[in-house]
Parts: structure tokens; C-alpha cells; sequence
């Protein structure tokens, strides 16, 4: 180490601490001595290094939308750690260029429906990146984003690789597109070194169908975001913007997401309908964007929605929380869910629920507690599950015990803390 006229240790933060031999020749000492000083120098520079720079850490989703994940915990994991967030283009990053101007992104395409060429490209994109960025950990979400970033760090060599299931598609799926579901998922978790279900439910399938063998561990009591009860919550001001959309003397229904055929909103139509017939004094918001292309809602169920005036169809809303304060009653009508955080968000607005039996739904709600619990794909069961909540005293009930529930369970900080002790027994 002392051949040339310098040492230089260098680190990624570009940190030089060097040791001329001019130095070294002034010291009139043994020539052994000389080089036992410059090992001890060396390695003493390359230990304060390591300890001064930040371990790096990319987190991932198929698309910027996904990022919402991250987001409110990026303050605390830049205090610790570089981080790195990766996602296909989109007109979201916007927000997050903004709040977030030094957090570093990467935009790499990837398609959410399945598409050979295009997700090999992806794969490889997502390669070069790992393989140029160096992380400790790469840490993904959502389905498509789970299956290339993991089989991409694996082959770059990423020594941790986390993947998160929100949910899981092949449960409700048949035939082929359940065996190449089941697949995708088997692989993800073959190239994860963690896994992470977000929910029992989501924890029960992947081992009861043989997903996975590995060691898997729900953080806290599930969900990987946490709910933020000061923003949600009735303030003044929200409730200043209730009073102009709620409709006094009517019992109001919301459901918030997207308005597709997964989400049971064909059922969920069926049902109000019905019930519209027989009480007239009842509503129904929609609160989301459809999907022609990818989950087309029935003819019939559009035309039912666009001549009912009992029905509004209110398009996606950058803040539902007027809405959640300007109904009764919050309905989730889906076919299969990870963890849903509209459930949360409802319930931390005091709302009693109506829910399908699904992952993460029948966790955040108890029958009786803070709401009601039906099948899946069910009209009729959802009728007479909303036709219960037309009784004021059955929802106070339900009402009064909803937002504390979601306080003991899934408040953002606690929910957080997990993930962070988390990382902290991985890198």
C-alpha cells in the first residue's frame, strides 16, 4: 500500500483520506513499523467509511400509482438508509419529483398484463439497473414488478430481495391463467430471500397452495402502509366540504376504488337497486375510475348506473375523505383484495362497513363490531346485509366502535415501526 505516492480510500459519498510517504519518511522509525502504521491507517479509513456511508436500498411497483406505499414513510428511511424508488413512466412521479426532490427515481417500463416480449425487455432493463446501482436490498410490490425485480436482483446478485404480496390474483382465477399465476408467483418467491404476505389471508394461501415453503411472517397485524388518523379524521374542515355533498333525510352508500368487475360492483348495483325500489330515501356513491379495456363492467350494470339517479358516479377523487364524512355506510364489494386500505381509511372516518368474506377485509372487520361480513359475488347477500344497515341504532352501534379499532391496529406510525425493525434484522 505504500508503492505509490499516495493511499486513497475512497467510499460512495467520494470521501479521500490519504496518507502521502513523504509522511511516511519523515517518520524515523523501523521499516516494519512503518508498515504495520499504514495497514492500521487503512483499515481503520475503510471501517469509518463503511459506517459513514448509507446502505442503499431500492423500492419498487409496477406502476408510479403504487408508489402511495412508500411515500409517507420515505422521511424516516432517508435518515437511514440511500433509497432509490423504480416504476414505469407516469404522470405520478410529478407528485413525488415534488414533496420528494432528492430521493433519486428510476423509470423502467413494465407492463401489468402479461406480455412476453415486452416483459423480457423490462427484465433486462431492470438487470442493468441492479447491476449499475449496487443495492443492499431491493424491495418490490405488486404482482408484475415482484416477478422481474426479483428474478433481476437475483441475477445481479442483490444480497437482499424482498417481495410484499398486497394480494394474489390466482385465487379467483381458472383454468391456464390460474396454473401460469401460480407459477409467477413460485418463481417471485423463489428469487425473494423475504417474503412478506400482507395479510393472514394472503400468508394462508400462499402456503395451503404451495407457493412457497420459505419462512413467511405478517409484519404487526398486516397492511404495509398504516392509516394517518389525523388526516383521516372529521375535522372542520371536512366536514365543511361533507355538508355541500351529503343529503340529509338518506341513508348514503359509498364504495371507493376502482369501479370494475373485480371489485363486485356489478353485484353491488344489483343489490342497491333493489333496495332503491323498496327505500326510496337511499344512495349510492361510486367513487373511481372504470377500466374498459382491462375489467369492463356489464352493459346492463352501466346502463342501471347512468339511469339511476339514486346512482352517482363521481370519478376518481384526489381526497375521499368529504366523501367517507358525507355517508353512512362504506361498502367493499370485491372478489379478492391483499389488504385494502379503503376499508381502513373508512373505518378510520367512523363509517360502519358492509364487506365481502375475502383476504384482509374479513380482518379488519368483526361481524357485529364495526360492521357486517358477506360472500363474494353475492347480490343478494348484500342486500340484506344493506337493508340491515338502514336501521340508525344497528349503525351507531358499529359506528361508535369503527375508527377505534383501526387506532389499535393500524395506526401509521406502528405499522411503520414494523417495517423498520424489519430492515433492521435484514441488512
Amino acid at each position: 500500500c505504500l508503492v505509490g505516492s499516495e493511499m486513497c480510500i475512497r467510499d460512495r459519498s467520494n470521501l479521500f483520506i490519504r496518507l502521502s510517504i513523504a509522511d511516511i519518511h519523515s517518520i524515523n522509525c523501523d521499516k516494519s513499523i512503518v508498515f504495520l502504521f499504514g495497514k492500521c491507517y487503512l483499515f481503520v479509513a475503510i471501517i469509518y467509511n463503511r459506517k459513514m456511508s448509507k446502505q442503499k436500498i431500492i423500492r419498487a411497483c409496477t406502476v408510479p400509482q403504487s408508489l402511495g406505499f412508500v411515500a409517507g414513510m420515505l422521511s424516516d428511511l432517508q435518515k437511514k438508509y440511500e433509497v432509490v424508488l423504480l416504476s414505469s413512466p407516469g404522470p405520478e412521479w410529478e407528485r413525488i419529483y415534488k414533496s420528494h426532490p432528492d430521493i433519486k427515481c428510476i423509470e423502467v417500463n413494465m407492463e401489468r398484463h402479461i406480455s412476453p416480449i415486452k416483459d423480457i425487455k423490462s427484465l433486462w432493463q431492470l438487470w442493468r439497473t441492479f447491476r449499475r446501482e449496487k443495492p443492499q436490498m431491493v424491495h418490490s410490490m405488486t404482482p408484475k414488478a415482484g416477478l422481474l425485480c426479483m428474478m433481476a436482483a437475483w441475477m445481479a446478485g442483490v444480497p437482499v430481495r424482498v417481495h410484499t404480496f398486497t394480494g394474489l390474483v390466482f385465487p379467483t382465477a381458472v383454468g391456464g391463467k390460474r396454473k401460469i399465476l401460480m407459477m409467477t408467483d413460485r418463481l417471485t418467491c423463489a428469487c425473494a430471500t423475504h417474503i412478506i404476505p400482507e395479510g393472514e389471508g394472503v400468508k394462508n394461501d400462499l402456503l395451503n397452495n404451495g407457493i412457497t415453503k420459505k419462512p413467511i411472517k405478517v409484519l404487526g397485524y398486516g397492511n404495509c402502509r398504516g392509516i394517518d388518523l389525523k388526516r383521516f379524521d372529521r375535522t372542520p374542515e371536512v366536514m365543511e366540504q361533507a355538508g355541500r355533498l351529503r343529503k340529509e333525510g338518506v341513508c348514503t352508500f359509498i364504495a371507493v376504488g376502482r369501479i370494475v368487475g373485480d371489485k363486485g360492483i356489478n353485484e353491488l348495483v344489483e343489490a342497491f337497486v333493489k333496495l332503491n325500489r323498496e327505500n326510496a330515501d337511499t344512495r349510492l356513491i361510486l367513487v373511481g375510475g372504470y377500466e374498459e379495456k382491462l375489467d369492463p363492467l356489464k352493459p346492463e350494470t352501466l346502463s342501471l348506473i347512468k339511469n339511476n339517479d339514486a346512482i352517482e358516479s363521481v370519478g376518481s377523487q384526489s381526497d375521499v375523505r368529504p366523501w367517507f364524512a358525507a355517508s353512512d355506510v362504506a361498502v367493499l364489494a370485491s372478489y379478492r383484495e391483499g389488504f385494502p386500505n379503503v376499508v381502513i381509511e373508512a373505518g378510520a372516518m367512523g363509517l360502519p362497513q358492509v364487506v365481502t368474506d375475502i383476504n384482509g377485509a374479513n380482518e379488519i372487520i368483526v361481524e357485529g363490531v364495526n360492521g357486517t361480513i358477506v360472500p363474494s359475488k353475492d347480490a343478494n347477500a348484500l342486500y340484506d346485509a344493506m337493508k340491515r344497515m338502514l336501521d340508525a341504532g344497528y349503525r351507531d352501534i358499529l359506528a361508535k366502535n369503527a375508527r377505534k379499532w383501526i387506532a389499535s391496529r393500524y395506526e401509521q406510525g406502528f405499522v411503520h415501526k414494523c417495517l423498520y425493525d424489519f430492515y433492521d434484522t435484514c441488512l
